[in-house]
């Protein structure tokens, strides 16, 4: 076995794959069309977005597979916006059917992906490059978060405890490089508001 095989983050990211198809897999269109959870974003927008951003695992794990780096998105952050936007509004039956494609197309990728290539390096959306173990742990919290945000009874709570394990260190590190210390320590023994969070994608 491939020493570098992140398995139990592939486990994690079909498993996520499955329970999303779960949630979406009687979607109507009035529902497609609801706000999310997110700012600005139908439910519509979210699935589209969770297509895209599978498609974009995709690109970059056949790259580097090959040892190439490659852009996350064609066009980068605008390019995946409009994407985004022009995708939305589509029937729900598209919507889904987008979603199960991106996902089995993650998933075959993975299983093709060779050995000793996890080391790899794959590019975000933001142009910060990371091995491709990396690729395989976001798309496992790129499902499991916005599958949150469809706000169609997944929550939280419903995460898994393999990927909180992986995911709450990372995050934790970012908080408190970008948060102010007195606003965090005024805030820890009750003196002040929670420090403002920077937005997560």
């Amino acid at each position: 076995m491939d020493p570098g095989l992140p398995a139990t983050e592939i486990a994690g990211t079909i498993s996520a794959h499955v329970a999303l198809a779960s949630t979406i897999e009687a979607l109507t269109d009035e529902v497609a069309r609801r706000p999310s959870l997110l700012p600005d974003w139908s439910v519509g927008h979210v699935l589209t977005h969770l297509a895209r951003n599978a498609d974009s695992v995709v690109r970059r794990l056949q790259a580097a597979a090959e040892g190439r780096v490659v852009d996350q998105y064609a066009g980068g952050a605008e390019g995946r916006k409009q994407d985004i936007e022009a995708g939305a509004g589509r029937p729900a039956g598209a919507l889904v059917a987008d979603v199960l494609r991106g996902n089995a197309e993650v998933e075959a990728v993975l299983a093709a992906y060779p050995e000793g290539g996890w080391d790899h390096l794959c590019r975000s959306v933001t142009g910060a490059e990371q091995p491709a173990r990396m690729v395989v742990l976001s798309r496992w919290r790129e499902v499991a978060v916005h599958h949150v945000d469809l706000g169609l009874g997944y929550v939280p709570a419903d995460w898994p405890d393999d990927l909180v394990e992986r995911w709450l260190p990372r995050a934790r590190q970012r908080f408190l490089a970008t948060a102010d210390e007195r606003d965090l320590l005024a805030w820890l023994v009750g003196r002040g508001p929670a420090p403002r969070l920077a937005p997560w994608g």
